[in-house]
């Protein structure tokens, strides 16, 4: 293994910026934050992983995967999951004590992706111009230590140009990065949603009346904003940070798209087999006044439906790890606890377990796919809903973007508070769990208080 110290810098962005130039640049942000002394302003920022330059990349349309390795293409229809699972399985590589990750894959699964597990039917919508999967192996990465204050460049050293290229990145970190504003980034158009209100209640009450008729016991449905965009995505991501940190972000530069993420939510986690989810369910507003950002705070904890509303996922969820892990270690750790964001306060529960023998990180995903928290509950029929009335495929939208290390770790969110900026236009979604006694209107009110972050970026710039 090849490892070089850099020099701490507490924030990341100044050290991403010297990579941001680069193929397939990608970064896992914990969002730390500091104030103007140095020490930490929030509650978030472990750890931050950079990446660039993959050894191998995997992209996904359709049922077809596009592998690139050493400028050699191929293409396979196997399952995505498991070309990403058996590339991993042909590289020996250790874990780095006290890091997360040392070298493995990167990247987003698109919901969509979870077409190639559960069939269903396709109805005449819009199609996602992203790709349903976009993973590189990296044998380099940089790994950020807020909390110890350290900055490391790691190579697994597992081809032949390692050296070589480890050289040249770590080059990089000592030199001048380019300028942020060399394409200023400007929304060029107005915002606009695929609901219009009236589409959105005929929706709604159809979700109502499939809960009715015992089809499903909650439906995620969300709407879809999007407006013209010129510029680099990358300022405007350093500005998203600064509006709504959250523990789980990401900024991704690749071949189709930019990606802006501030998402809250955990989806899967294995440290050394060890299982954790931690789903949200339940919302409320941040508002600027505090005694009333606390009722909101209350009521939300008080709440019997969104108790009873994250419950379902819960139950979703400890059903769906379980398929992969040991019998009996599925446990929900903690419930409904109240967790605060820059724009909303959310129920977060926490499940764990412990991966079976002879499964790995990559089954647990595929098990899992897409997040529960997201479709709704029974998981199937409520995908079936969610294909029947939303208007666009949700592309990376509630998909998944983490890492699975050579070693087996995994990290992954759930791509919520996400932006995709591609071909000119930058879109993101919103979206609520609607049960038998959700309102219209509370309901339609909260996807545009899960969408204020974006809204307040849109209009800064």
């Amino acid at each position: 293994m090849l490892k070089h110290a850099i020099p701490y810098h507490h924030n990341t962005a100044q050290l991403f910026a010297h990579i941001a130039h680069l193929e397939w640049a990608m970064w896992l942000d914990s969002a730390q934050q500091h104030n103007a002394l140095g020490a930490p302003s929030s509650q978030y920022g472990h750890y931050d992983i950079l990446v660039a330059n993959p050894i191998i990349t995997f992209v996904t349309r359709g049922d077809e995967t596009e592998i690139t390795e050493t400028g050699h293409v191929v293409f396979s229809k196997e399952d995505p999951f498991q070309l990403v699972k058996n590339t991993l399985a042909k590289y020996s590589a250790s874990a780095e004590k006290n890091l997360p990750f040392a070298g493995g894959a990167v990247g987003y699964f698109a919901y969509d992706l979870g077409k190639c597990i559960e069939k269903l039917t396709q109805n005449t919508q819009i199609h996602a111009q992203t790709p349903q999967m976009m993973v590189g192996i990296y044998d380099c990465a940089v790994v950020v230590d807020h909390r110890e204050k350290t900055v490391f460049l790691i190579s697994q050293n597992l081809h032949q140009k390692a050296q070589e290229n480890f050289d040249a990145l770590r080059a990089l970190f000592y030199k001048p990065s380019s300028g942020d504003d060399i394409f200023p980034f400007k929304i060029t158009s107005k915002i606009i949603s695929n609901f219009t209100k009236a589409q959105y209640e005929q929706a709604f009450h159809k979700v109502k009346n499939y809960i009715l008729e015992g089809d499903c016991y909650q439906v995620n449905l969300a709407q879809r904003f999007a407006a013209n965009a010129q510029g680099d995505g990358w300022q405007a991501y350093q500005k998203l940070r600064e509006i709504s940190p959250a523990p789980f972000m990401a900024y991704m530069r690749l071949p189709q798209c930019e990606v802006l993420c501030a998402s809250p939510e955990r989806f899967l986690q294995v440290q050394n087999q060890h299982v954790e989810t931690r789903p949200i369910k339940g919302t409320r507003p941040r508002v600027d006044n505090a005694m009333q950002d606390a009722q909101n705070a209350l009521d939300l904890q008080s709440s019997l439906k969104d108790r009873a509303e994250n419950l379902m996922i819960v139950d979703l969820l400890r059903n769906d790890i379980g398929k992969n892990c040991a019998i009996g270690s599925v446990k929900a750790k903690q419930l409904f606890q109240l967790q605060s964001f820059a724009n909303v306060h959310h129920l977060v529960s926490i499940i764990t377990g412990k991966l079976a023998v002879g499964k790995s990180a990559l089954d647990l995903l595929r098990g899992c796919f897409p997040g529960g928290s997201i479709t709704g509950a029974p998981k199937l029929r409520a995908m079936q809903i969610i294909e029947e009335l939303e208007p666009h495929q949700r592309g990376l939208y509630c998909g998944a973007i983490g890492y699975v290390g050579f070693d087996g770790n995994m990290d992954t969110n759930i791509a919520i508070r996400t932006a995709v900026y591609a071909d000119g236009e930058i879109s993101f979604y919103a979206g609520g769990g609607i049960v038998a006694d959700s309102e219209l209107e509370k309901e339609y009110t909260e996807t545009f208080d899960k969408a204020s972050s974006m809204m307040k970026l849109m209009r800064f710039f």
